[in-house]
């Protein structure tokens, strides 16, 4: 059985030792900020995109450079659909704030980890490794 790959590009921001992450409306996981490509949106067209759309900032361009990409299942059950997460830096511009779908931001350290879905686990992993993350 061949699961389903759901493509995704994520905004890494770290502050502090913290990387933020959203809730979207109607549900009790948070995520790193972004979401799916749309038609043949590149990876930056669909960040540049999402970022303004759930966070209402713009992303400066210039600054976005490729974070890592990781691939889990979305859960554990046999075939589930597999998350593709290619994360990105960025600088930005203007006032985070949440919008559109998402209800609410936060700032998470290591500890949070559990919060987050698999997929997002790995990138935790990794900028726990490196000292990124607190």
């Amino acid at each position: 059985m061949t699961s389903v790959l759901i493509d995704t590009v994520a905004w890494v921001r770290i502050e502090g030792g913290r990387i933020l992450c959203a809730r979207p409306r109607g549900k009790d996981v948070f995520y790193i900020p972004g979401g799916k490509r749309e038609g043949a949106e590149t990876d930056l067209q669909t960040l540049l995109r999402e970022i303004e759309e759930e966070l209402t900032v713009g992303l400066i361009r210039e600054t976005v450079v490729h974070a890592g990409t990781y691939e889990a299942p979305v859960d554990d059950r046999p075939g589930s659909a597999v998350v593709r997460m290619s994360c990105y830096y960025g600088d930005y511009r203007g006032t985070l704030a949440a919008s559109s779908e998402i209800e609410e931001m936060a700032w998470f350290s290591f500890a949070d980890r559990a919060l987050v879905p698999p997929v997002d686990q790995l990138l935790f992993d990794d900028l726990r490794a490196t000292g990124a993350l607190s």
